[in-house]
């Protein structure tokens, strides 16, 4: 049964994870995010896989934490919030993590949508926060992410009202990077996948999202200073050889897959 939570199929070098409670519009309970987020942690170290791609089984992404789950709330201690994982362990997958969003995503379902690193949607997709008219608190990082992806005050307006955005309005204000209505979102999203599992250095994938990451905590200055020490680390291995040859020679590059987690170096 908990196998089934997740659904997991390799496409080539794509792995694409599909949320699968369509009933409950793949609503997120316990046993579903330790499936997810153990697949996520197989797939970082998997040297078959090179990009990986999310999407929701039915007509939804997902709808946010089980309601079901949550009748005994108010007797929630702190123990009861440990988890065996961060729930930001999706931020720290070393490969490019992609939604597509097929439907609702909402409260801790638009969360996990924003932990990806691009996001497709379909014309069907919608966004709540949600969180303030379940009176919760915006959880798990999100007052961080939303302003940096919409900006403050759309960020302000979108976690105090917890109204509902639809696709275009989504991709007007950058919450989907690609809206997807002559086609389906999926594919698309598998599609541009499958385009930098064969064309990008899996080593230049890592370093780029590190790279972004601690960057947004940094100056200008200190990013290009911390920029020209990974260059020079680049130069020194085998991927820009690579890069520049298969270039050269008119041919599809081949780089090497990462190396396990154990002997990678963080920026």
């Amino acid at each position: 049964m908990t196998e089934e939570l997740v659904l997991s199929e390799q496409r080539g070098a794509v792995l694409v994870l599909t949320f699968n409670r369509p009933r409950v519009l793949n609503a997120w309970t316990n046993e579903l995010e330790d499936r997810y987020y153990d697949l996520l942690a197989a797939a970082d170290e998997d040297p078959g896989v090179r990009a990986i791609v999310v999407t929701g089984s039915g007509r939804g992404f997902c709808s946010g934490a089980d309601l079901g789950n949550l009748k005994n709330v108010g007797g929630v201690s702190e123990s009861d919030l440990v988890r065996p994982r961060d729930r930001d362990f999706p931020t720290t997958i070393r490969k490019p993590l992609i939604a597509a969003v097929n439907g609702v995503a909402a409260g801790l379902g638009m969360v996990e949508a924003l932990y990806c690193d691009v996001r497709f949607g379909s014309s069907a997709a919608r966004f709540t926060t949600a969180f303030a008219r379940r009176g919760l608190i915006a959880e798990y990082g999100i007052s961080w992410m939303l302003p940096r992806l919409v900006g403050h005050s759309r960020a302000v307006d979108l976690l105090l009202s917890s109204r509902m955005v639809d696709a275009d309005e989504a991709y007007r204000i950058g919450l989907i990077d690609h809206l997807v209505t002559g086609g389906d979102a999926l594919d698309a999203a598998i599609a541009y996948a499958e385009d930098i599992a064969a064309n990008c250095s899996p080593t230049s994938l890592s370093v780029i999202k590190s790279q972004m990451s601690a960057d947004a905590h940094s100056t200008f200055t200190d990013s290009a200073r911390r920029a020209e020490s990974l260059m020079l680390n680049a130069f020194h291995g085998p991927d820009v050889v690579e890069g520049v040859n298969s270039h050269l020679e008119h041919r599809d590059p081949n780089f090497p897959s990462l190396s396990v987690r154990s002997s990678h170096v963080s920026v």
